[in-house]
């Protein structure tokens, strides 16, 4: 659904821009009671039966959008409950992280086959010939499916000749890789915690908006106010995100317009990501190891700790370039706030981890930053030339992290010219389930000796939870991003990888 315009997206922006609008404000929180009100106007419903309903469903959009959790419904409660805890700049997220709006919900169908009226009732009846469970039968001159028998094969559907069967399932949860979606006594959709690793594609995928995450733009926007050096690092998926005028010159110039003091391409630790990645795969593969798993991607991270607690030593040891990136920033300016921009809703999770969240302050999806460049009418268009400040810091390879397959290629790339004579083979999936298939293999040792390069988001980081525009659009705008690179290897880079970016 992703670059395609419709109400829900309409509906996340104008929630992303009201609570920007307001923090820029003056950050009184008290007014989040009126936002329900202007982002459903009038007393007429747009689309759900009742102006309140979508009234209640706004206001649990703007808490989720402060960083705060979902209300009970079974009482009376202020948009602002609890806010005077999470209004500051110094909150974290308090797990979970992805939500689904019990109320938002629409209880979709969950994994069935049906037929439709149009089935012909042909005499060749394929449908029920082919059916390894006698689970389809004729009434009233149709094929019926007993669902009570239905094994949800779908041999039904490859056989009949008019097309008239169908494969009903839930969006939300058939784009979850981790099977964390389940129902409530009502029908309505819930996320199993334990399994979810906060990908957001189940958010992206709900046709209703019933799915939100988590965020923190009330709290950039404070630290800001307050007099924080706020430094945003961008990932490079940022590219096209904005339109066709937001050059990456007049980013950083529209970034200093919303109070960012400084503006760093994530693309930079991604350089320093790949020299220690390519380092730890020749140390380790196959003398410590049988094959390496790439670092960046955190719900690839968390799916293999949670799946396959066994070959969590095999992921490299490299810090994730957010975090390279973030470090660097703290160690050139003492006291600074950091803020990741970027595509993913995992990343929020990983910045709070208890090794991460004094490197990284605060995380911003792209969707979530342009709610805050609308709050202060940014216009790209109306941004001199002149004005522009150039992003010229980053190898090719390294840009090339946003899209599928990026980072082993550039991790073969530095390979090659650390060690001429290694070969270093690769193996990479897109999409948690395609990552499921890709370790199994690995641990049956399918792939000895490979380097697995895991992303959790089909396509790469470009078809993150938090973008905007199409997939395939995004991909074109960051292969030319990266042509357009000062230089091509990240051994190139002018940073020294051996700073003491750890901590002790």
């Amino acid at each position: 659904m992703r670059g395609i315009p419709s109400l829900i997206t309409d509906i996340r922006k104008k929630v992303f821009t009201e609570v920007a609008r307001m923090a820029y404000a003056g950050g009184d929180y008290t007014k989040a009671n009126d936002l329900p009100y202007i982002i459903v106007p009038g007393d007429r419903p747009l689309h759900r039966e009742s102006v309140f309903l979508e009234r209640a469903i706004a206001g649990e959009r703007v808490r989720l959008a402060m960083g705060l959790s979902l209300r009970p419904a079974d009482g009376r409660h202020l948009v602002t409950e609890g806010m005077d805890h999470a209004a500051i700049a110094e909150q974290y997220y308090e797990p979970p992280l992805i939500n689904i709006i019990p109320y938002a919900c629409h209880a979709c169908p969950t994994n069935q086959y049906k037929v439709t009226k149009y089935c012909q009732n042909c005499l060749a009846r394929s449908c029920e010939k082919v059916c390894p469970k006698g689970a389809i039968e004729y009434e009233n001159g149709k094929s019926h499916i007993d669902q009570s028998k239905c094994i949800k094969c779908g041999k039904c559907v490859k056989a009949c000749p008019y097309n008239a069967i169908i494969h009903l399932e839930r969006p939300c949860a058939a784009s979850c890789g981790m099977d964390a979606i389940g129902s409530d006594e009502q029908g309505r959709a819930v996320i199993n915690q334990d399994k979810c690793v906060a990908c957001g594609q189940c958010l992206v995928s709900c046709p209703f908006g019933a799915i939100a995450d988590k965020g923190q733009i009330f709290q950039v926007i404070q630290s800001i106010l307050k007099g924080d050096k706020v430094i945003a690092i961008v990932a490079p998926a940022f590219i096209g995100q904005f339109g066709k005028h937001s050059t990456p010159g007049k980013f950083v110039t529209a970034m200093k317009q919303l109070g960012f003091a400084r503006v760093v391409e994530v693309a930079v630790g991604a350089d320093m990501c790949t020299i220690e990645e390519a380092k730890d795969f020749l140390e380790k593969v196959p003398a410590q190891q049988n094959y390496m798993a790439t670092s960046c991607c955190p719900a690839w991270h968390s799916m293999i700790e949670k799946l396959y607690p066994s070959e969590m030593g095999k992921i490299s040891m490299t810090l994730t370039p957010m975090v390279f990136t973030a470090r660097m920033m703290k160690k050139d300016y003492p006291g600074c706030k950091v803020v990741f921009v970027g595509p993913c809703a995992a990343k929020k999770l990983e910045a709070i981890r208890e090794d991460i969240r004094s490197d990284v302050d605060f995380v911003l999806t792209f969707e979530e930053l342009q709610g805050m460049f609308e709050a202060k009418e940014v216009d790209f268009k109306s941004i001199p030339v002149e004005d522009e400040v150039p992003l010229c810091e980053a190898s090719g390879v390294a840009r090339n992290f946003a899209v599928g397959g990026g980072v082993a290629a550039a991790v073969v790339e530095a390979a090659k010219h650390l060690a001429p004579d290694r070969e270093v083979k690769v193996v990479a999936a897109q999409g948690l389930s395609e990552c499921k298939k890709m370790l199994m293999l690995a641990k049956a040792g399918k792939y000895n000796g490979y380097l697995l390069e895991g992303m959790c988001c089909p396509g790469g980081c470009v078809a993150g939870a938090g973008t905007i525009q199409p997939i395939k659009k995004s991909a074109a705008a960051v292969g030319l991003y990266s042509k357009e690179a000062p230089f091509e290897s990240a051994l190139e880079s002018k940073y020294d990888i051996t700073l003491p970016l750890l901590k002790d």
